[in-house]
């Protein structure tokens, strides 16, 4: 597998804050470094422009260190206890956090996550609801479902490999361990999406359960290796420092 970066990192075109942009670097090279880290094929999320990044969720380090691999700022969902105390607050707000009970799906978190790709943001958030116990993938909650098709945007698979060893739940700080993050080519969701938009409640309920098993299973396939377009020949290497 090639150890150098696949295309120049593209300049990232967001009106960045500072803090986002020093945490970006100096988390990147924590990445590489303390959790000897590869990135995937991030040329698969739009350099600019409303996307929803799904990703499964196994450690509390997964948003910040998705977010340090792509050239583009993203938001990410975080639950509103997290938010306490102020200064902490604070600091996941600069770092584009948007706070939301552990649900999700309710009216106020639906608006303010669309307000986000209405501005042209990429949101980060996980189907799965809450951190897997023991690495293993969920199933999706309901609101990916009714967000996918209130939002009509890109839905990037991404998944996350060996930051479950790394960090786990109930871990009180990381240790080292060998991580990669893998994102896969925006789900084709079109075809529910439209018959979504105008079924009645119930069978709306079974679509939106269904574009959640379609996202979860576009996760699953990513597998923490480069993709090929022939074989023995990676379609875009990892990316390195």
């Amino acid at each position: 597998m090639s150890s150098r970066t696949t295309s120049q990192p593209k300049r990232d075109c967001s009106q960045n804050n500072l803090a986002y942009r020093i945490a970006r670097v100096v988390l990147r090279n924590l990445f590489f470094t303390y959790f000897q880290g590869r990135i995937l094929h991030p040329e698969r999320v739009p350099i600019a422009g409303p996307a929803l990044l799904a990703s499964n969720h196994v450690s509390f380090a997964d948003p910040p260190l998705i977010g340090c691999c792509l050239p583009r700022s993203i938001s990410f969902l975080a639950r509103d206890t997290l938010f306490s105390p102020p200064w902490f607050g604070a600091l996941l707000q600069h770092l584009n956090g948007i706070p939301i009970d552990r649900d999700g799906g309710g009216p106020s978190g639906l608006k303010v996550v669309l307000g986000r790709l209405a501005k042209g943001d990429a949101v980060l958030l996980f189907p799965e609801g809450t951190r897997s116990a023991d690495g293993r993938l969920q199933e999706a909650r309901g609101g990916i479902g009714l967000l996918a098709t209130k939002a009509a945007v890109p839905v990037i698979p991404v998944r996350v490999f060996g930051l479950d060893q790394a960090w786990s739940r109930g871990q009180r700080f990381p240790r080292p361990h060998p991580s990669a993050i893998k994102f896969g080519h925006p789900v084709d969701l079109q075809a529910l999406v439209d018959e979504a938009a105008t079924a009645d409640k119930a069978r709306q309920r079974f679509l939106y359960d269904k574009i959640g098993r379609r996202i979860m299973a576009a996760i699953a396939s990513l597998e923490p290796c480069e993709d090929t377009t022939r074989f023995g020949e990676p379609s875009a290497p990892d990316s390195r420092p």
